[in-house]
């Protein structure tokens, strides 16, 4: 284990000042009461606002198309909206506190066949409006009541925090609001001042987060610095930090906790690790789409195809949640009808390239694999369409970049399809993230056991029903993690849940419904709602304006904003 007495490594002396500026600032942050934590977030909300156009500016440069593409849509959605829906999502539950409620309404927990549920989501009129159709409930462990998950909600707010502590957060490098989530996470969720090393690949967003952050900086309650590797080994390994938490691979986590040397593995089989400390970790993993067959119309396999391209080319598809896998029925007729209209969306998108770094390396591994890949668009858009061999790279790593494979499964029926897809799921997919099932109404009033059964024996942290398990991170209110059983020495998709801004205790899993069909059209599907065409679809027409009228009306929801947000998401 790395001697913490043994002298800094050159040039992290500002990491020491960082740290002993933190511990300074961090009993005043334990003993903020709750009106004033409400305040500071009230204010960050203006200043998202303002910085919103810059950021997403910054981003779009950098990963090589200007603002005003319809790619920036997704920064608009995986930035400034993001972090204002967070925002929002802890004022919804510090207020209900603040007002002397319990932060856990009793009609939101159920017991049902000897399980308790949540539900989390929609939680305010702004959800309803804005996200309609959309709703989430949260799976607790098994053996906790009702009367418990009441209980333990919020319990740092209510029964005061264990003390003052300092949580490093070992930045992501993809989307722009996720370091910024985990901070606000660690501040409020789990009562910690915090230094947030940014990763280089978006170590450009920092002087925005210090923007936002300002009162936060200035108060003592959080640093914010640069670095590689170096930096990040000289901060998990230095004993004013109390606590970790990691976004990244599963590579980074062993890395950091068993180290890189010759004697890692020794470690890692030993179970004595580098960094002893509570570490909590969000990793990736290989996630699903599971295609449930049954009697989809043209305009259900034109939408679903928009659906599963957005999954995989959302960001290049440098998400942890990116879809990786398509798992489709083998004797459904439909198949072939989808892929096709998958290949049509992957050709008409606009040019783009994976930026991030390694992801040339890792799609030439997935040529090599498969040289007969189908290619697309600009050329990084490969589509593997049958994959046969479980032992094929795109079912055992996680690609990070825009390849999608296809798996074809047996099964005659929707409930065979689905036992057979949910073991595949479970037993050869690496990681315990996310998971998506597309399954048409009509299908699951035939055969509601099996699908019901399907969701409660798919293990993942997220599993969404008729949209991308990613929109779990972006909702605020929906726990966000792997699910639990990882350890340390397989640590998979990670340990732990952030977001979680009902501060539940015990979290298994979330479950996150949402229309078959966009209105109009699913009055005929038999999943009428509101809901229009969602915006973070990478063919939608007014995507970009649609998301910029979003992140502004959710950080400064005047009533003004409302008609052009609502005009917008309705034209695409």
């Amino acid at each position: 284990m790395p001697d913490p007495t043994a002298p800094a490594p050159a040039g992290t002396d500002h990491l020491d000042r960082a740290l002993a500026e933190l511990r300074a600032g961090a009993a005043s942050w334990a003993a903020t009461p709750t009106d004033l934590r409400i305040g500071l977030l009230e204010r960050l909300l203006p200043r998202i606002h303002d910085t919103a156009a810059d950021l997403v500016a910054d981003a779009c440069r950098h990963k090589g198309y200007p603002p005003d593409s319809p790619w920036a849509a997704e920064d608009w959605a995986g930035g400034p909206w993001a972090l204002a829906q967070h925002t929002t999502a802890r004022l919804h539950g510090l207020r209900r506190l603040a007002a002397g409620h319990d932060p856990l309404p009793a009609d939101r927990v159920h017991e049902t066949d000897g399980r308790t549920w949540v539900d989390v989501f929609p939680a305010t009129a702004s959800d309803r409006l804005l996200l309609a159709g959309y709703r989430a409930r949260v799976r607790l462990v098994p053996g906790t009541s009702a009367e418990q998950a009441r209980e333990r909600a919020a319990a740092r707010h209510r029964h005061g925090p264990a003390g003052p502590g300092i949580a490093l957060v070992l930045g992501a490098g993809n989307v722009a609001a996720l370091t910024a989530t985990d901070i606000l996470h660690q501040l409020y969720a789990e009562g910690r001042v915090v230094v947030a090393k940014m990763n280089p690949v978006n170590a450009y967003l920092r002087p925005h987060y210090e923007r936002m952050f300002h009162e936060f900086v200035r108060n003592g309650w959080l640093r914010l610095v640069d670095g590689g590797p170096a930096e990040g080994a000289r901060l998990t390994a230095h004993p004013e930090v109390d606590a970790v938490h990691i976004t990244g691979s599963a590579r980074t986590h062993d890395a950091v906790v068993w180290g890189t040397d010759d004697r890692a593995e020794q470690r890692r089989r030993a179970d004595t690790p580098l960094v002893d400390k509570p570490l909590t970790s969000e990793l990736g993993g290989v996630s699903p789409f599971i295609v449930v067959p049954g009697p989809w119309s043209a305009a259900d396999f034109h939408h679903q195809a928009e659906h599963i391209v957005t999954a995989k080319m959302n960001n290049s598809g440098h998400n942890c949640i990116a879809a990786q896998v398509l798992l489709v029925p083998r004797q459904w007729d439909g198949t072939e009808r989808l892929l096709d209209a998958v290949r049509a969306v992957l050709c008409a998108l606009p040019f783009r390239t994976d930026y991030y770094p390694g992801s040339a390396q890792r799609l030439a591994g997935v040529r090599k694999a498969h040289p007969g890949a189908e290619t697309y668009g600009d050329g990084c858009r490969l589509l593997v369409p049958d994959i046969t061999d479980h032992a094929d790279p795109l079912l055992t790593e996680e690609v990070f970049a825009s390849a999608l494979g296809v798996v074809r499964l047996p099964g005659d029926t929707p409930a065979a399809f689905l036992d057979h897809a949910v073991r595949f799921a479970d037993e050869t997919l690496p990681g315990t993230l996310g998971a998506t099932v597309l399954v048409h109404p009509r299908t699951e009033r035939d055969h509601p056991v099996a699908l019901a059964d399907a969701v409660n024996r798919l293990r993942y942290g997220t599993i969404a029903l008729n949209t991308w398990s990613g929109v779990g991170f972006l909702l605020g209110h929906t726990p966000w993690g792997a699910h639990p059983g990882h350890t340390r020495q397989d640590i998979g998709s990670g340990t732990g849940f952030v977001n979680n801004t009902w501060m539940l205790d015990g979290v298994e899993k979330t479950v996150l419904r949402a229309p078959f069909a966009p209105a109009p059209r699913g009055l005929f599907t038999g999943s009428p709602s509101l809901a229009p065409r969602p915006p973070h679809f990478v063919t939608h027409r007014t995507g970009r304006t649609t998301l910029e009228r979003l992140a502004r009306y959710t950080a400064d929801p005047a009533a003004r904003r409302l008609p052009g947000l609502l005009v917008s998401a309705l034209r695409g």
